[in-house]
């Protein structure tokens, strides 16, 4: 292999890195605003359960902190534990949940406290009374029209404070869909930011397979545009094939995306991150030679039933 290949390599592994990390920041960021905006609403509900399925499990305090529960099976006694810890920062929380499901969780459950009908229609309906039609682009003349949306709504509030529960519960529910729809907006804009930097590099490498699983398939094509295959939960065994960023991200969070390609990368040329290969051989010495490299690639990312926000 030649070095300028490597070179390659080593700047779209790094493109990639980097992408996550600006996302993260930038989530952090917007869900931080979207806390400290609805801090009195949270405080006068008394907190909300956002997610109750067992063994999952993440609820937010009046204090804006978070309390998540995950289930894990202690390798030593074979028996599953369940553990619970604390959330501080909108930084952890979207380290740990994709943010479009966590502004999702919070519309369901203001939805589900305010007594709302079982489909979500408010985002839609909050946008076209912003004169904002839902199936418009992301940005108009530089604009972004989401952001608009939730400006227009926030001034039709007046000064935006709950009069009741239920009140509170109504305005937080809205607010939360408007979000999401925010999030996975910023989510796509994101992805075809990357597909337009990489595109200068992918040619030299081909399509490139970052993701073979029984029930998704992820590739980042030659032209450097990402190509998925997937098989929704309720599609009864059905592909279906992703090929723009918008749904892309209908299934997949980028945090996932960008780190798969570098984690692929990677191990298809251990050379552009030597550390990498370096991880992966002591993982193998101790967890006991081939089979727990095997097991560990067998659960990597997850498949498109962990990621589906439909």
């Amino acid at each position: 292999m030649n070095a300028s290949r490597n070179e390659m390599l080593g700047e779209l592994a790094a493109d990639a890195a980097l992408e996550r990390t600006d996302f993260l920041v930038t989530a952090a960021d917007q869900l931080r605003r979207f806390l400290e905006a609805n801090a009195p609403r949270i405080r006068d509900l008394g907190g909300l359960t956002l997610i109750d399925d067992d063994p999952d499990y993440l609820s937010v305090a009046p204090d804006l902190t978070f309390r998540s529960r995950s289930r894990y099976l202690d390798d030593e006694t074979g028996e599953w534990v369940s553990d619970t810890e604390v959330i501080e920062s909108a930084a952890e929380l979207v380290e740990l949940y994709n943010p479009a499901d966590i502004y999702a969780a919070f519309a369901e459950a203001a939805r589900e406290a305010a007594g709302l009908a079982p489909e979500p229609t408010a985002a839609e309906g909050l946008l076209e009374s912003a004169g904002i039609a839902p199936d418009e682009t992301v940005r108009l003349d530089g604009e972004d029209v989401y952001a608009a949306a939730a400006d227009s709504w926030a001034a039709g509030q007046g000064n935006g404070e709950a009069t009741d529960e239920e009140s509170a519960a109504h305005r937080l529910y809205d607010l939360a869909l408007t979000f999401q729809e925010r999030s996975q907006a910023s989510e796509a804009e994101l992805i075809e930011e990357f597909e337009e930097a990489a595109a200068r590099l992918t040619p030299k490498l081909g399509d490139f397979i970052v993701v073979d699983d029984d029930d998704e398939r992820l590739t980042l094509q030659a032209s450097g545009g990402f190509r998925a295959e997937v098989v929704p939960e309720d599609a009864d065994g059905e592909w279906r094939i992703l090929t723009t960023a918008e749904e892309l991200v209908e299934f997949y969070d980028p945090t996932d995306v960008f780190g798969d390609l570098a984690d692929a990368l990677a191990e298809a040329f251990p050379s552009v991150a030597p550390e990498f290969d370096g991880e992966a051989e002591e993982a193998k010495e101790e967890g006991g030679g081939e089979d727990a490299g095997a097991a560990g690639e067998a659960g990597h990312g997850g498949g498109p039933e962990d990621r589906d926000r439909a």
